[in-house]
């Protein structure tokens, strides 16, 4: 029998952290939004919390992504000197 190859590819990462944080600049995907915003930020909510968010994105007739990244920009405004 043959032995399968190793995949990689979906789930790998790079040893490096520094490596993996700066990835995300490399690969866009083939998505527009990719091209505009170059990380990912995952959280875990309650799926109460899920639910009203939803609900408030649709009511103001937004996506959720674009909602959030502007309560976080509100939240987190950029300063002088900041650097990416």
């Amino acid at each position: 029998m043959s032995e399968r190859p190793t995949r990689r590819g979906f789930a790998s990462r790079p040893v490096d952290p520094e490596g993996w944080i700066k990835a995300g600049d490399a690969s866009s995907g083939g998505r527009e939004v990719a091209t505009t915003y170059s990380a990912r930020l995952t959280i875990d909510i309650t799926p109460e919390l899920r639910g009203r968010i939803k609900i408030a994105a649709f009511q103001r007739d937004v996506t959720v992504a674009d909602m959030l990244r502007d309560l976080l920009a509100r939240e987190f405004p950029s300063t002088e000197g900041d650097t990416p």
